[in-house]
């Protein structure tokens, strides 16, 4: 009896039922598409931090940033030998990023933390490679237009044309430990020729080279490169997942020890912890125990996180999270009020049916049974339009900036691209990166939006019981003409 009657109830009522359905769709297809364009923004800010630390790094551990006042090295000067005739020079300067660097037992003393579950080191280097040639002036004697011989103490001529012409070149260079290659920056790129590193490579002259400088500079497997007078042969081509690379190459860290003068140095020790809930409490074990350093983690480096991408987040967190309450609560009372309009016309009904028997409660809940098919027709299509919007946004695929600031520059600063392979604390310039956006849709979304329904449902139910048990007979008898 009560589905025969809610069935024919419904079918009696479409329109008004529609009207209650749809509006409870809009709002759960805001909150569907809201929610999943957020949770594609977490994961392109997720795709930023996981380029800048490397795959599985928790945080990373630098030198501290000394004072001002006690300055740091020296700027690198490029020093050229004066030849005869047309000479061509070349010069190569190789320097840690920052200019700041750890002694490599540094790794194993942050390794030894309690609840690191693995550190490895590595060296960011920047060269500055500065080639071309100087051409000196010829000597162009004076003519001697005295007639009389010419003075014998002035100038006899002069220096002519001469002058030098050179290319300034930079590109970055990280070294890596070939025989933990879990944690870095390599590990957010993928190997697309050739091969990575061997475990037994620690000190050969091999190197991989990012995808994009391979073709810049027309790389290739088998190619060699030449830094500071040392040749390596190119071994294996990466490309980067988030299309920005962390370095132009990638070499065995004690080949970039020794290029950079820099022996058993790094610039940063990349850190796994056991377990992500207690990433604070390492964080602070390792700066207690470990002076002079500075650690940085991924939440820190969200902090620094800005352009287009920040804002959209910022504004799908916080204007996105508030309009959808504020629609989802129109459409609750929307939806509640018309379910008791449609309850007050429907007084002769339900005061015939109380004349026949029926109690207040089953009256109730055939009303609320209504309210509830309504909610969940109008789940359905809020879940149905929620998709589709989120498909039409991942279709789209507007992009957006993330521009990551530096820490607090060490003396000097350091090179303009090497913020990744030097790890969020490194000493480098703003740094601009493009991500695609998507609109992923999870279970837990889906889960929500029929929760929603079944909330929209009840409460509209709620309104609409309410006003039908307070209904009596007798309000039917006065309507009978």
């Amino acid at each position: 009896m009560f589905f025969t009657y809610l069935r024919r109830e419904l079918r009696r009522r479409r329109k008004a039922a529609l009207v209650v359905a749809s509006g409870l769709a809009l709002g759960i297809a805001l909150v569907i598409v809201v929610n999943s364009a957020s949770a594609g923004m977490r994961q392109a800010q997720g795709k930023v931090l996981e380029s800048l630390y490397g795959l599985g790094t928790d945080m990373t551990v630098t030198k501290a940033a000394p004072p001002p006042s006690e300055g740091g090295r020296e700027r690198p000067r490029f020093n050229f030998d004066a030849q005869d005739g047309d000479e061509t020079q070349s010069s190569d300067i190789v320097m840690p990023q920052g200019f700041e660097t750890l002694a490599s037992s540094t790794v194993g003393k942050v390794a030894d933390q309690t609840g690191v579950a693995g550190a490895v080191g590595g060296l960011s280097l920047s060269v500055l490679k500065v080639d071309g040639e100087f051409k000196p002036g010829e000597f162009a004697p004076r003519e001697n237009t005295s007639g009389g011989g010419g003075g014998t103490g002035g100038p006899q001529g002069e220096v002519r044309g001469g002058g030098a012409n050179f290319d300034v070149n930079s590109y970055t260079v990280y070294g890596t430990d070939t025989a933990h290659q879990d944690l870095g920056p390599l590990t957010s790129s993928k190997i697309t020729d050739g091969r990575t590193f061997e475990t037994t490579e620690t000190d050969a002259e091999v190197a991989v080279v990012d995808s994009a400088y391979a073709k810049e500079k027309k790389y290739k497997v088998g190619s060699d490169v030449t830094i500071k007078g040392t040749k390596f042969e190119i071994v294996g081509i990466a490309t980067a997942d988030s299309g920005d690379a962390s370095a132009n190459l990638y070499i065995p860290l004690k080949q970039a020890q020794t290029l950079s003068d820099s022996k058993d140095k790094v610039t940063t020790v990349y850190v796994k912890a056991d377990d992500s809930q207690q990433i604070a409490a390492v964080k602070s074990a390792v700066q207690k125990n470990i002076p002079g350093t500075t650690v940085t983690t991924s939440a820190d480096l969200a902090d620094r996180v800005s352009g287009s991408l920040s804002t959209a987040s910022d504004l799908a967190t916080s204007v996105g999270k508030w309009l959808s309450i504020a629609v989802l609560i129109a459409a609750f009372v929307v939806a509640g009020l018309l379910t008791m309009s449609a309850v007050t016309r429907r007084v002769q009904e339900f005061g015939t049916l109380k004349a026949l028997g029926w109690k207040s409660g089953r009256v109730t809940r055939q009303v609320v049974g209504e309210a509830m098919v309504n909610g969940l027709v109008g789940g359905a299509l809020g879940i149905a339009v929620g998709v589709a919007g989120a498909y039409v946004l991942t279709a789209v695929s507007p992009s957006l900036t993330a521009e990551v600031g530096s820490a607090a520059a060490g003396p000097g600063g350091g090179g303009g691209g090497m913020i990744r392979a030097g790890g969020p604390a490194g000493q480098a310039a703003d740094k601009a990166i493009e991500i695609a956006l998507t609109a992923p849709i999870s279970a837990a979304t889906i889960a929500l939006a029929v929760g929603l329904a079944v909330t929209g449902g009840l409460i509209a139910g709620a309104f609409g019981g309410w006003r039908a048990s307070r209904l009596r007979p007798a309000d039917a008898l006065r309507r009978v003409e």
